[in-house]
């Protein structure tokens, strides 16, 4: 997937995209098959095309019950208005299906991305194309809303054209890269859908659960602080991500220190590179579909000098953990922060 140039690509479509290209497993992530503020200070602000917020969208505590008609716009500057509480919903990316999933909207979710693996329910539900989108069989589940992403609508942009053409509702959710972007999205999606209360309450929980990783965090003294690799696709292609992902606020978070974060968004790297930059714990995220990630780390030509390979500190978490822009973005924070200080975050 050609995630990892040029200009940001959200982390879901990106490793979509890289996976596409490994093998036919998932997609955005960005990127799909596809990260900080909150965390991430450098990744604090939003582009420019961010939906705005909606006067149903309040401060996290107050009532936001949804009044219909009700008019939003995306983040591709499309107004959108909408008569009634939508009754069918179709998910183009991962990361909106796990949010409507989470908003408790199950049945109304009639349709969703071929490379949606979570919750468990949503193997159940009709799959609409990956990153190509199947207009044809969007259309027949006669939806009442289509929840697109920023990431991925430049590539299917004449199908998003076919389906507003035919009058279905589309709405583009932004490509969030930082834990505020990410709880924008939630309230939106939540005020769109007649769910605004339940939305303000799994903000909530967001940020008092990231708060208390960053109380435990806070602990670490600075001699003791971790340099971090973190590899999102194996060799032969290595890419990591530096400012502007949500790893790089991830590490932040746990008071760990990215390796690559002087570097912008997301990048190959090659062996060379990686050896120089000795880091003291390199963590995985394909281990889910890349056997003994590992062990392979472990046996690379050339990486017996790299710290984290000497002390065998390598591992694993699942990379939807921590690049999907959705509810679970927090357990990844707690993952890492496992993994990389057992001792502070184990106990």
């Amino acid at each position: 997937m050609c995630f990892f140039v040029c200009k940001r690509q959200k982390e879901e479509l990106i490793l979509n995209r890289i996976w596409k290209k490994l093998l036919p497993l998932f997609l955005v992530i960005g990127l799909l098959a596809g990260c900080a503020s909150g965390g991430n200070e450098e990744a604090s602000s939003t582009s420019d095309n961010s939906q705005e917020k909606t006067e149903e969208q309040t401060n996290s505590g107050e009532e936001t019950d949804t009044s219909y008609p009700l008019t939003v716009t995306d983040a591709l500057n499309h107004e959108v208005t909408f008569e009634e509480e939508p009754e069918k919903i179709i998910s183009t990316i991962p990361s909106n299906g796990e949010i409507l999933f989470t908003l408790g909207l199950a049945e109304e979710v009639v349709g969703v991305s071929d490379f949606a693996n979570y919750p468990d329910e949503v193997t159940e539900k009709e799959k609409i194309g990956g990153q190509d989108l199947n207009v044809e069989k969007i259309l027949s589940l006669k939806p009442d809303l289509v929840l697109a992403h920023a990431s991925g609508a430049h590539n299917s942009e004449q199908a998003l054209k076919q389906l507003r053409n035919t009058g279905v509702k589309v709405f583009v959710v932004q490509d969030a890269t930082s834990f505020d972007a990410v709880y924008e999205s939630i309230q939106t999606i939540g005020s769109i859908t007649g769910t605004s209360d339940k939305a303000e309450e799994i903000v909530t929980g967001m940020k008092e659960d990231l708060e208390v990783i960053k109380e435990k965090a806070s602990g670490i003294a600075e001699e003791d602080k971790k340099n971090v690799f973190i590899e999102v696709a194996p060799a032969p292609e290595i890419y990591s991500g530096g400012k502007g992902t949500f790893l790089n606020g991830m590490l932040q978070a746990i008071n760990a220190d990215n390796v690559v974060g002087d570097q912008e968004d997301w990048f190959k790297m090659n062996n060379e590179a990686i050896v120089e930059l000795q880091p003291e714990v390199i963590i995985t995220t394909y281990g889910y579909y890349t056997e003994n990630s590992k062990k392979k780390v472990l046996s690379r030509d050339g990486w017996g000098s790299v710290p984290a390979v000497e002390k065998e500190q390598v591992y694993d978490v699942h990379s939807d953990l921590v690049t999907r822009p959705g509810p679970r973005l927090v357990k990844g924070v707690r993952e890492l922060g496992e993994a990389i200080y057992p001792e502070v975050f184990s106990e």
